[in-house]
């Protein structure tokens, strides 16, 4: 009865129907492997409730989409691959949040291949490798403390061009200039430097030379940010 309420009109005695129970047996597994996978990026990670959600149901949407075309890998993944038609105004992921979503599509279309004790095999190792991973910081910059962003504002009297060099050499192990803004009506200018300290503990003696220097106006000194150069 209930194959005949789910069957499809173009089914014939060529296509192999999927039965209700599998039908359910299979997205039932894709659902609790998407909650083990968001469980595991909680760990450690900085995440939205939207990303989680997203991460939890995706194994789920890829199952359905393999097993409505009868497990064809190349006609599945081109009907997900029109949904990425759909552009989102969002800002960019990660490349840690792009691999995470790599992964549950993965399990969703090795579930929807019929595979469901693979797909809950390789969502365990692949979890279990990225909780190693995190727990032991697996490619975390040693020193990206010392990494930073100078914001720092001189009079418009003063020529900026190598204006700072000689403390830069002696702080830094390398500096670049990377902004010019002119401000208060054209009477300052805005320097926006990238640096990489020798100390991290000589940051307050930089600022301090830094301020004999421009007169004692405004120094900001921030962490640089690396998201958006992760890809």
């Amino acid at each position: 009865m209930l194959n005949t309420i789910f069957g499809g009109i173009f089914d014939s005695q060529l296509t192999s129907v999927i039965s209700v129970w599998d039908f359910l047996l299979c997205l039932a597994v894709s659902l609790a492997v998407g909650l083990l996978l968001a469980g595991i990026y909680t760990y450690k990670n900085r995440y939205t409730k939207g990303f989680l959600v997203t991460l939890a149901t995706l194994p789920a949407v890829v199952c359905v989409v393999i097993m409505m075309v009868n497990g064809n890998i190349g006609t599945g993944v081109a009907v997900a691959g029109a949904f990425s038609l759909v552009r989102f105004r969002s800002a960019p992921g990660t490349a840690k949040e792009i691999g995470a979503l790599f992964l549950a599509m993965c399990t969703g279309l090795i579930a929807g291949m019929g595979y469901l004790a693979y797909a809950v095999l390789f969502a365990v190792i692949l979890g279990g490798v990225m909780l190693l991973y995190s727990k032991f910081d697996f490619g975390a910059k040693k020193n990206e403390e010392k990494y930073k962003v100078l914001h720092i504002t001189i009079p418009e009297d003063l020529d900026y061009t190598g204006v700072f060099d000689e403390i830069f050499d002696e702080y830094t192990v390398s500096h670049e200039l990377v902004q010019v803004k002119t401000t208060n009506m054209g009477s300052l200018f805005k320097l926006t430097y990238h640096l990489i300290l020798n100390h991290q503990e000589s940051e307050k003696e930089l600022i301090d030379k830094l301020r004999c220097r421009n007169g004692n106006l405004e120094i900001s000194v921030s962490h640089q940010e690396t998201a958006v150069c992760e890809l």
